[in-house]
């Protein structure tokens, strides 16, 4: 058996398909993100970054990178262990206790990403409701569908965003059975926002708990950067929220926030939780002052929403194909793989402008598109190169000006 000629024929279908993922090598140097090194070979030596998940900068905010030294010169470099066997670090607690508090819960639960967060909570808690049935938004992340997938439960999808379907569902369910709805807050490829408080009217008719990943929205959204639910006054509605730190507070990990007795369930049961490696405790400490931080500070969110919304008008004002919607998420649309892929090759090579091509199965086919999220720290001279890029590059590919 040829097993290297076997992992070969997996990579060429994905090349033959245009779906072959390539990593630009790049160095981001604190404080001046979004400049970083380009390591890749490819353009100019200097680029700007227009895709990042660190949303508000954070991850080069002064008060997360001191917490990050002092921890790391308190506490050490890693945790030992798992939390069970090496011990329960203190920042790790004092983080958790912040989480909850940022969604008004009883308890969080902290992992070491967003990602295990999703999949090992939902996989834990639907196993732990007998009979459970899970409802899942149509476009929820892979995550939340491989923790679908693992709790070996039955699943029901409902279109996406379609408050009816999900109560057609629910209506010819069992009322004696457990459900769970789960879904997402912001949408990460569209950039469009849930119907929260309706998705919960029609869960709390028919006797659903609700599970909301707010991951491309906590820190962005809401009085106090809890996220959509905090802007739309819904916490205290949702059974489960989850998030991640790794987005717009900048450091990396996931959680979960709820009652104490679904935290301590998850916590006790839960494979990947038990028998990982614990959050170091400097990383914990780091995250705990990006999220003090954001509770109180709105410069960094009222800077980010008025950076979107000028760069979505400059790009519709140039007549470029942007899907509109009302989050921070400003998706270019190219609707080709090949065309998408040589759209940002040009882009970083030509520009020195680095955004990802987003392809299947990321998106459906035909979707492909630039996913761009401006930030706080991007200026208007970098916008303005930024839309002039783009311009030239649909020009020299003879791409469609039309929204998909």
């Amino acid at each position: 058996m040829d097993y290297e000629a076997l992992f070969g024929q997996a990579v060429d279908k994905l090349r033959a398909e245009k779906r072959y993922r390539v990593f630009t090598e790049l160095a981001r140097n604190c404080g001046s993100f979004p400049v970083a090194d380009n390591y890749s070979g490819i353009g100019p030596a200097k680029i700007t970054i227009w895709c990042s998940n660190d949303y508000l900068g954070m991850g080069q905010h002064p008060a997360v990178i001191e917490a990050l030294q002092q921890g790391a010169a308190q506490f050490g470099a890693g945790a030992g262990g798992t939390r069970n066997i090496s011990g329960n670090s203190h920042a790790v607690v004092e983080l958790e206790a912040e989480l909850a508090d940022l969604h008004g819960k009883e308890a969080a639960l902290a992992f070491m990403s967003g990602y295990i967060a999703n999949q090992t909570s939902l996989s834990t808690l639907a196993k732990l409701l007998p009979g459970c049935i899970i409802l899942s938004d149509a476009d929820n992340h892979n995550s939340m569908i491989e923790g679908i997938r693992q709790s070996g439960c039955e699943r029901l999808i409902f279109r996406h965003n379609d408050v009816a379907h999900l109560e057609e569902l629910l209506k010819g369910l069992p009322a004696e059975r457990p459900k769970l709805v789960a879904f997402e807050s912001v949408y990460s490829m569209d950039g469009d926002i849930a119907p929260i408080h309706a998705i919960c009217d029609v869960a709390d008719k028919y006797g659903a708990m609700t599970y909301l990943d707010e991951v491309h929205a906590v820190g962005l959204y809401g009085s106090h950067g809890g996220g959509i639910a905090d802007r739309d006054n819904a916490m205290q509605r949702l059974h489960i929220i989850q998030g991640t730190l790794g987005k717009a507070f900048g450091v990396v990990g996931g959680y979960i926030a709820g009652s104490k007795a679904m935290i301590d369930a998850v916590r006790s049961y839960a494979p990947a939780f038990i028998f990982s490696t614990a959050m170091p405790p400097a990383i914990a400490a780091a995250a705990a002052a990006s999220v003090r931080h954001l509770k109180t500070s709105q410069a960094e969110r009222t800077r980010h929403q008025e950076r979107a919304a000028t760069l979505r008008r400059m790009l519709l004002n140039a007549g470029l194909p942007v899907l509109v919607n009302q989050s921070h998420i400003v998706p270019v649309m190219v609707g080709d793989p090949a065309l998408c892929k040589a759209a940002s090759d040009m882009l970083l090579a030509d520009h020195g402008i680095y955004i990802q091509p987003i392809n299947y199965p990321t998106v459906p086919r035909g979707t492909e598109r630039l996913r761009i999220t401006p930030t706080p720290v991007h200026t208007d001279a970098m916008m303005q190169d930024l839309v002039a890029a783009l311009l030239d590059v649909w020009q020299r590919l003879g791409l469609s000006r039309k929204a998909a």
